[in-house]
């Protein structure tokens, strides 16, 4: 007898025949399963047959993976692989063009199953579509199914795409260099030549030697946004498969061609929202654009480069006008140096070298500081001289705030880390500019000192400055400005107080000395609002989330949804389409129990973090989950879009496992919570009359000499 655990109860259809409900021996061999549906049907030759999932994504049942049927599936009895393969191969062959349209048509279905394609791949199959596209005479209809079919079996990594053949390499990019081809056959062709470049290196220099460029760049000025898509994901691929020497030439290339410009206007400024695949690709050129200033990023001032010296000098020469140096007295030159090398804010005055070889940021720093003397001289005239004739606690000292402000900007930017498969954090920004760094810099560093003047902040406040500059930055940049001016506004806009307002140190400050009864009635309150956020997660967790899958090449085309069901007892999941926005449960084919799931592990404990160990970013680790379950054998992988989502799904997934909460958006919620609802309470009210009409606005006063005008210069 078999043990109820190898039981599954599943259904089995067929057309024209009333479905069989059967319960599943998985400890039964598969063809003994399928001979007894067969019989059951009168159907001969059960070796002709195979088991596949009626719903959803419809994948062959074999050995390997019918441990993964639940109680409920729906099966569907139909050919075998091997007999579909053999079918399929003879009819792409026919002299018929509707049997040839219609046998590519459906391989292009069935070639996403690794089973199927495996038995094709066997009969040489894909050698056949290869002949088919060198040789071109098929309609464009045809040639897209052939296409999309070739590109489907090699997605399976079962052949290698070092074996195409040269002949095949150039008929592939011809597609792509065609002024009038279906743009559906030059869709799936730049998909190909992605995959080819990623693949090896030898492939990405047949590659280059074929692509036009220039055919390349006027894909993305089509109104087509998958085509568009397409041929910016071959333009990524190209940089990042390429050496330091080819990255350069293709931007080389692509400034002459005004591409960043044009991303700016027609893809960013005139499109109400761009696609995920399209930002990922856009976060791709931005950060490996950036990424050419990491060598300066990188490298300490040389005391004995000449040009550095100049560089350095030249930035007091700038601001203060001094008599000539050549009729002074070394020891008179180096005093008068050291004064105002320390009126400039280096730490070091006798050797302000000594001040930019922290790395990072390097020499970079030097080059915003001469950037924003040379560009905006006024500006920074005003900044130094200003400082310099404050008392020394108060003044702003350029230098070191320049530095800090650097690297600040670097860590903001990432330049120096390597691009991330899942990022899609690009700055619209970053397209409306030539020097995005620069400029943000001589923007910032006038908003850190007017910052530093609203703060009244002394030389022990440095740190607590650059603190409230770096969060007006990345709050600014958070709101996706699309120019330099948007930019300054906002960022001016977002003084001290606003951004002491939306931080609530005050808050945070006063809970350390809070009175006993307060914090009796916060230990009270805290339950309650405890279960508000627990529903909270629960309710996010009913309604689903869009996650990506990860591969090797980082093709970025399947996505996957998953969501809670309504009665908190089941997770339903499955893959979806680029478009789909929230199927419904039903549409989700895959289910667990919420009762067998055993645990929620994060970050490198998670199984496809380990397979991967030490080829993820810290990106990656930090939005990884898994929920184990049926006695932790089995697990379901996530990656977050953001930590927002992460800090949500394991929330709710600790909630229904009856665990307590740990994330920090949790612990961020539950203190604006208790605050808002302790300030609420303490409100006297008890015998305030409440007003109908609003109170009359008080005279003014008599003088407004009480108030005080940043705008001048403090002596």
């Amino acid at each position: 007898m078999p043990q109820q655990k190898d039981i599954v109860r599943i259904a089995i259809q067929m057309p024209g025949a009333y479905p069989q409900l059967i319960q599943l021996d998985q400890k039964k061999p598969l063809t003994a399963v399928i001979k007894e549906v067969c019989d059951k049907w009168n159907l001969p030759g059960p070796d002709n047959y195979a088991l596949q999932y009626a719903d959803g994504i419809q994948t062959y049942i074999t050995e390997s993976n019918r441990l993964d049927i639940k109680n409920g599936s729906i099966l569907r009895l139909t050919k075998a692989p091997g007999r579909c393969a053999e079918d399929l191969y003879k009819g792409i062959q026919s002299s018929d063009s509707g049997v040839r349209c219609d046998s590519l048509k459906l391989l292009a279905d069935v070639s996403t199953d690794i089973t199927f394609a495996q038995e094709f791949i066997s009969r040489d199959g894909h050698s056949l579509l290869v002949k088919i596209v060198e040789d071109a005479h098929e309609a464009p209809l045809i040639m897209t199914h052939t296409l999309t079919a070739f590109m489907e079996l090699m997605d399976h990594g079962i052949v290698s795409w070092e074996n195409l053949s040269s002949v095949f390499i150039k008929k592939i990019a011809s597609f792509v260099n065609a002024k009038v081809l279906d743009t559906s056959i030059q869709q799936v062709s730049l998909a190909i030549l992605e995959s080819m470049v990623l693949s090896s290196s030898s492939l990405f220099n047949e590659v280059k030697q074929e692509i036009t460029l220039e055919r390349l760049i006027s894909h993305l000025q089509v109104t087509n946004q998958q085509l568009q898509t397409k041929a910016m994901a071959l333009l990524m691929a190209m940089l990042l498969a390429g050496g330091e020497a080819d990255r350069q030439e293709l931007f080389e290339f692509l400034e002459k061609r005004n591409l960043r410009q044009y991303i700016h206007k027609n893809i960013i400024h005139s499109s109400s929202s761009v696609g995920d695949e399209m930002a990922h690709y856009l976060y791709v050129l931005q950060t490996v654009r950036l990424n050419h200033l990491e060598a300066r990023m990188r490298t300490p001032l040389d005391s004995y480069n000449q040009e550095q010296r100049e560089m350095l000098h030249g930035l007091r020469q700038a601001a203060f006008e001094t008599e000539s140096e050549s009729n002074l007295s070394n020891e008179r030159r180096r005093s008068l140096c050291a004064k105002e090398f320390k009126k400039l804010g280096f730490s070091n005055n006798s050797n302000p070298g000594q001040d930019l070889s922290r790395c990072p940021p390097g020499l970079l720093a030097l080059d915003t500081m001469a950037y924003f003397a040379s560009r905006y001289p006024d500006a920074y005239s005003r900044f130094v001289l200003e400082n310099s004739s404050r008392e020394d606690k108060h003044e702003c000292p350029f230098a070191r705030s320049s530095i800090q402000l650097t690297l600040i900007l670097c860590e903001i930017l990432r330049i120096g880390e390597l691009p991330s498969e899942t990022g899609s954090d690009y700055h619209p920004i970053f397209f409306a500019q030539d020097r995005l760094l620069e400029e943000l810099f001589c923007i910032c560093i006038q908003l850190l000192n007017k910052t530093w003047k609203e703060m009244r902040a002394t030389q022990e406040d440095f740190d607590k400055v650059m603190q409230v500059v770096r969060e007006q930055i990345t709050r600014t940049l958070s709101s996706k400005p699309t120019s330099l001016e948007l930019f300054k506004n906002k960022v001016n806009a977002l003084n001290y107080s606003e951004i002491l307002k939306l931080r609530q140190t005050e808050r945070l400050h006063q809970e350390e000395t809070l009175a006993p009864p307060v914090l009796e009635l916060k230990e009270r309150l805290k339950p309650e609002l405890l279960e508000l956020i627990r529903q909270q997660r629960l309710n996010r967790l009913c309604h689903g989330t869009l996650f990506r899958k990860i591969s090797s090449r980082r093709r970025q085309d399947k996505l996957w949804y998953c969501r809670l069901s309504p009665n908190h007892k089941v997770l339903h999941y499955g893959d979806v389409e680029e478009e789909t926005e929230t199927p419904s449960i039903e549409a989700l084919q895959e289910k667990i129990p919420v009762a067998d799931i055993k645990n929620v592990v994060t970050g490198k404990d998670c199984p496809h973090m380990k397979e991967n160990k030490g080829k993820q970013t810290k990106e990656v680790l930090d939005l990884a989950f898994s929920i184990t379950y049926d006695v932790e054998e089995y697990s379901l992988n996530f990656i977050a879009s953001s930590r927002t989502d992460f800090c949500l799904w394991t929330d709710g997934l600790n909630v229904l496992l009856g665990k307590e909460m740990s994330s920090e958006s949790m612990r961020s919620e539950l203190e604006i919570l208790l605050s808002m609802e302790i300030k609420l309470r303490l409100l006297d009210l008890e015998n305030v009359p409440i007003p109908d009409t609003a109170p009359p606005i008080p005279k003014p006063p008599s003088n407004f000499n009480f108030c005080y005008d940043f705008s001048q210069a403090e002596q």
